[in-house]
């Protein structure tokens, strides 16, 4: 099996605000694919946008109203960011002592980023493309320094980079509003927004990279292009109009994390039901049943920051005998 995934992970958020309680989970139900939990019920610089604005390297954001501005130093808003992934990362660590294999940690991406932070006008730093290409190389100069940090702490593992960009078919299209609401940033032309990921995926020198998005129309054919390792998407949301670029990504080598358990509390069919569209997707696309175990990663279809504390360790424990069930029989 290709051992820089495995069957099954979770996708980064959980429910609840006990670092202790998030690691154990994550590291206990993923035994060979564990992540770095993020807990946005803690408040601002929890959350996603904030966490990752403070990963950032000579860049500072703060909370507004409207939500998080780059500012000139780093402020109580950053300084909180860094503590909660610091008390995470010791959580981390604590339960990951000897373990060797494939270990997720998650960030956002460039563009949903840049479609998130504010200029000090109050415009998203996507409207202005040098703020744009600042704020790449800050956050990759970031992820190097945090990549080499959870190495140290984690010496046994093999760091996987998901980037979370929920909003790039958003800046792809042109659909990204502007502050006033009244109209859209420009679309970004396609080779600028796949050299920006393929710069990022670059820090990585060589360790795999994904990109997550539980967005409609995810572009896999640009995200092969720009050289990751696999995509997680919703597997919901995919059409028919996606099959040739799914076949293409997995005949290409392209790793599949497939999100077919529900982000939210719902009724949770038997395992190998939830993976039945993966296995119907397969036939129709001609694929050799033996490279499902291959391909896919099962895993939710979003963050479970939403649901349930309970609902998310069952979530996670389902995805896993999903995962059990797709090796076991493939057809």
């Amino acid at each position: 099996m290709n051992d820089t995934f495995a069957p099954a992970t979770g996708i980064g958020s959980l429910p609840g605000d006990d670092a202790r309680e998030a690691a154990k989970t994550a590291t206990g139900t993923f035994e060979d694919f564990p992540f770095l939990p993020e807990l946005p019920a803690r408040g601002p610089g929890a959350d996603m946008i904030g966490r990752t604005a403070g990963m950032l390297v000579e860049l500072y954001a703060r909370v507004e109203p409207s939500g998080w501005r780059l500012g000139d130093r780093p402020g109580r808003d950053t300084k909180r960011a860094r503590a909660w992934l610091g008390e995470d990362l010791d959580a981390l660590e604590e339960f990951t002592q000897g373990y060797e294999g494939p270990l997720k940690i998650q960030a956002v991406g460039p563009w949903t980023l840049a479609a998130a932070l504010e200029l000090r006008n109050g415009e998203a730093v996507l409207s202005d493309p040098g703020a744009s290409r600042d704020l790449a190389a800050s956050l990759a100069e970031g992820l190097r320094l945090h990549l080499a940090e959870v190495r140290r702490r984690v010496p046994g593992a093999r760091p996987v980079l998901q980037l979370d960009e929920p909003s790039l078919t958003a800046v792809l299209r042109g659909q990204v509003r502007s502050a006033s609401g009244y109209r859209t940033h420009r679309a970004v032309d396609r080779q600028v927004v796949e050299a920006a990921l393929r710069d990022i995926a670059g820090v990585h020198e060589g360790g795999p990279v994904v990109v997550h998005s539980c967005a409609p129309d995810v572009p896999f054919a640009l995200l092969r292009r720009a050289g990751v390792a696999g995509v997680s998407f919703d597997f919901a949301l995919l059409t028919e109009r996606d099959d040739d670029a799914i076949g293409e990504a997995v005949e290409g080598g392209t790793r599949l994390l497939a999100g077919v358990v529900p982000g939210t509390d719902a009724a949770l069919s038997d395992p190998a039901g939830s993976v039945m569209g993966v296995r119907t997707l397969w036939r129709r696309l001609g694929l050799r049943p033996e490279l499902l175990a291959e391909a896919v990663t099962v895993t939710p279809a979003c963050g479970l920051a939403g649901a349930s504390p309970e609902y998310a360790r069952r979530a996670l424990a389902h995805c896993v005998q999903a995962a059990r069930s797709l090796a076991d029989n493939p057809e």
